[in-house]
């Protein structure tokens, strides 16, 4: 697999890609990455990359044609055979309007063969770009950074994890957090792991088994695999519920998730004096509940 990363700071990258799993998986030639400077595509001495918007406003935005010529040079195919699927290839443009960035963008992209990443800067790209070059905008987060390049190399660390060969065990990228895919395990060996079905992954510990008096449960070191496969899975709703609610609307839940999960709220009511999880505040006087549907 091979991602194409477009920046106007090319040196950027010379850290986050060259530690851990990408940095292995770069040696070992599972994946490919390459830095593209768009000042080399610009046609002036200054070699220029940005300008004034039109319309006035603040700031300055990036320029189309070095954006154009550069993700041409690199030979990808056509935008409606990329966007159709003909083409195992995709041109993305790093942006704060793009969809979210998640887990299931992350899958998608790992099955290509060819990602191209445009790293916007200043007060944004020329439109243009988006609208006739970029095959889609993603975005990290709710929030706006200085430019498209750790959003790039954050795309980059995600994706390789999940091409195939990257890890060490394969296994392990299906039974975190956000993962709905199942992990195919020995069904002759003991399991004492569960899938994440898309929601928070669960604790994890490691000796010692008691640290300052901060002891491991007793539920991970019982040599019991069922009884530690459903403390596993309970405390994962639990942190889902607690941290992300939001993903319990589209997790992948069992008949029994859904009645620890009503367990859960019943005993979140009765404790609830102040703001609990699974609470949104209401104006700023109250806290009303927002229970999930356990009977759906």
């Amino acid at each position: 697999m091979k991602f194409e990363i477009l920046t106007i700071f090319p040196d950027f990258f010379r850290g986050p890609l060259d530690y851990g799993i990408v940095r292995r998986a770069r040696e070992s030639g599972i994946v490919n990455v390459g830095i593209h400077d768009l000042r080399s595509f610009t046609r002036d001495k200054h070699r220029t990359v940005d300008d004034r918007p039109f319309g006035g406003g603040e700031g300055m935005v990036l320029k189309p044609e070095p954006i154009f010529e550069c993700v041409e040079s690199l030979g990808v195919a056509q935008r409606e055979h990329r966007v159709s699927g003909e083409a195992k290839e995709t041109v993305i443009l790093l942006s704060p309007q793009g969809r979210m960035f998640d887990q299931s963008i992350a899958a998608e992209l790992a099955s290509l063969d060819q990602v191209v990443l445009i790293c916007g800067r200043y007060e944004g790209v020329d439109e243009r770009v988006a609208e006739h070059l970029a095959d889609r905008e993603v975005s990290v987060g709710n929030f706006v950074l200085s430019g498209g390049e750790l959003g790039a190399a954050l795309i980059v660390d995600a994706v390789t994890r999940l091409v195939p060969g990257a890890l060490g065990n394969e296994a392990s990228s299906k039974q975190e957090s956000f993962t709905s895919a199942v992990a195919e395990l020995d069904p002759g060996l003991p399991n004492s792991t569960c899938s994440s079905g898309g929601l928070l992954d669960y604790p994890h510990y490691t000796r010692p088994a008691e640290y300052r008096g901060m002891a491991v449960p007793e539920e991970v070191v019982s040599g019991n695999h069922e009884q530690i496969r459903r403390w596993r899975r309970q405390k994962a709703l639990a942190k889902t519920l607690h941290n992300r609610p939001d993903l319990l609307e589209r997790g992948e839940l069992s008949a029994e998730d859904r009645k620890l999960l009503a367990q859960m709220q019943r005993e979140q009511k009765e404790t609830s004096g102040a703001k609990a999880p699974g609470y949104v505040k209401r104006g700023t006087a109250r806290l009303e509940p927002r229970p999930f549907k356990a009977a759906e």
